[in-house]
């Protein structure tokens, strides 16, 4: 008896990872926007992992000017085991201009896009089944958001796409398509054919729009679970809390007698903790010293840090920097790398700042 299991169809994956991260300045004036940390892992990662664990061994990477460090950080893929291409983009053009770039890549073969800035906390495993199983010619993901504006958004007739729309100014859904979707070859032909939008970018609400009008079967999914563009600075944060609420606990490092631990914290190899409390869920890099300091829920602290009588919580701390004396806590908060933040001693009490373009700083 002949088995009736199909086949899946070999799909590719292509990370886009070429933006440049305007939202999270002054962050990434210095480093890829995708290589931001979320609970001490890049964002890019998350991407990658996603796809592997779908069974998508070939990605591409669509990098522009950031190129160097993402391909540093990534490298070929064998820590995931998978293969990484490296697909340059002259400038960011557009998502369906991305798509054109990596034709050559792609060539007939069906494949996932997927947003480097993005996290998914479902993955796409039963996606890509679903695409694989149903054959259309795109399917979209999309979620249910308060902000439709503010993203590209889909109208659903009898749920079927009738019509999309990117960053509409009067919404006729609250449907927003989230960062990852799913193409056979026929993209290339809608991405030919669009112009540029007023943003002179070639949109690939646009380019799905043209599937739509002549007759290519465009598939829609409402995303269950959380979805998160971490493009802006509370977004990340909000990430950053989502993953951690997951983690389990792991020591790692050196806790002295006079600290405690409660709930669920990542100590790694090297840190230590030292006459301090801290709460999870929350992660401390290696060789990071946290001294007399308290660190609240939903931190993540990179390698190779140093806080000394500091409070702080729901923060990303980058590697390299050191916070002391702050006489306050931190909160809501994204600190670079090698960053300092100190309270001088100097009389009468005065700010000394050292700030780069687009800083922020909070004093109460």
């Amino acid at each position: 008896m002949k088995s009736t299991t199909r086949d899946p169809i070999p799909m590719k994956g292509l990370i886009l990872s070429g933006g440049q991260g305007t939202r999270l300045r002054p962050i990434t004036f210095t480093q890829a926007k995708q290589l931001v940390p979320v609970a001490n892992k890049p964002v890019l990662f998350y991407g990658i992992e996603a796809l592997q664990e779908a069974g998508i061994e070939d990605i591409g990477i669509v990098v522009g000017d950031t190129k160097d460090e993402i391909i540093e950080a990534a490298g070929d893929g064998r820590q995931w085991g998978v293969k990484l291409t490296y697909i340059e983009q002259e400038a960011p053009l557009g998502l369906a201009h991305a798509v054109l770039v990596a034709e050559d890549y792609l060539g007939q073969t069906p494949f996932v896009m997927y947003l480097g800035d993005n996290i998914l906390k479902s993955g796409i495993k039963s996606l890509v089944q679903e695409f694989q199983d149903q054959k259309p010619n795109a399917l979209i993901l999309l979620t249910e958001v308060p902000n439709p504006q503010m993203f590209g958004v889909a109208e659903l007739k009898d749920g079927q796409v009738i019509r999309l729309v990117e960053k509409p100014k009067q919404p006729r859904s609250n449907l927003a398509l989230v960062g990852v979707y799913m193409f056979d070859h026929y993209i290339f032909e809608a991405a030919k054919t669009i112009k540029p939008s007023w943003r002179g970018e070639l949109e690939i609400t646009d380019a799905i729009q043209y599937l739509v009008d002549h007759g290519y079967r465009v598939q829609p999914h409402i995303v269950s679970g959380w979805w998160k563009d971490t493009g802006k600075i509370e977004d990340l944060l909000e990430a950053n809390r989502l993953i951690l609420e997951s983690i389990e606990g792991k020591i790692e490092g050196v806790v002295d007698g006079e600290s405690r631990l409660n709930g669920q914290v990542i100590l790694e190899k090297g840190a230590k903790v030292v006459r301090s409390v801290v709460r999870g869920p929350a992660v401390i890099g290696q060789n990071t010293r946290i001294i007399d300091s308290y660190i609240g829920p939903f931190t993540s602290i990179q390698a190779n840090c140093r806080l000394v009588r500091t409070e702080i919580e729901h923060s990303i701390i980058l590697e390299g920097s050191e916070i002391a004396d702050i006489g306050g806590r931190i909160d809501d908060s994204l600190i670079g790398r090698g960053v300092k933040v100190y309270r001088g001693e100097a009389k009468p009490q005065v700010y000394r700042f050292v700030l780069g373009e687009k800083s922020e700083v909070g004093l109460k």
